[in-house]
């Protein structure tokens, strides 16, 4: 009686007993890195893009606004005119002053009133009109990356842009109560003083990034697709 011994099954060859079939290429399992596909590039939510131009167009009248006199004299947040010399204000100064943080008042304008440490102060707070304009183009950063890779910069320019309109909305108070109080005492020196356009360049930015927090909060919560899913 002769016993018949099984050859041992190589796995990595075929059996000669065994059909043998095509393997097709979407059999192929792929494995995939996990980082590569939490980073596939993405289309953002619809709503996501109006508070991408929205963050550009604030940080543009924030930029216009900062340049103002005595560094562009075509915009200006104050103007006075006393003993026929007319005078205007800006972010880092006035008219003839050099360019610099924090300023007092030209003696022809105001007295000691208005030139003491607070309204000082007032002045150097002004600074935070060329930051919100950083902060803004911060945020115009992120929303590119939002809308052309990935949610995760749409969420950063929500969180940017919500930071950029408090400060405007602070400075934008600095600004109306410094320049407006200015105008008030030069008026009553019997002197004329007009609010000028620096004041609603400041206003529309303020404006464009209230409207912006909310776009780009609704496209933090929007529906995303992958570019491949797109085509």
């Amino acid at each position: 009686m002769h016993v018949i011994s099984a050859a041992p099954i190589n796995p990595s060859q075929p059996h000669p007993l065994l059909p043998t079939l095509p393997l097709r290429q979407q059999d192929i399992p792929i494995s995939r890195p996990l980082f590569t596909t939490f980073l596939r590039p993405t289309m953002a939510a619809s709503a996501a893009i109006p508070g991408l131009f929205l963050t550009f167009a604030a940080m543009v009248l924030l930029i216009f606004a900062s340049v103002s006199v005595p560094t562009w004299n075509p915009v200006r947040f104050l103007t006075t005119t006393v003993d026929g010399t007319t005078t205007s204000f800006g972010v880092f100064g006035y008219t003839g002053s050099d360019t610099h943080i924090g300023w007092y008042f030209p003696s022809g304008v105001a007295d000691g009133t208005l030139n003491d440490g607070l309204f000082h102060n007032l002045t150097i707070a002004l600074i935070l009109v060329p930051i919100a304009a950083g902060l803004s183009g911060i945020a115009f950063l992120f929303g590119l990356c939002g809308a052309g890779y990935h949610r995760v910069g749409t969420v950063l320019m929500t969180l940017v842009s919500a930071l950029a309109f408090l400060i405007t909305l602070i400075v934008w108070i600095i600004e109306m109560a410094l320049f407006g109080i200015a105008r008030d005492h030069v008026r009553e020196r019997g002197g004329v003083a007009t609010y000028q356009n620096a004041n609603w360049l400041v206003l529309g930015a303020l404006v464009a990034l209230f409207l912006a927090f909310f776009a780009s909060l609704c496209g933090t919560f929007g529906s995303y697709r992958s570019r491949r899913a797109a085509y």
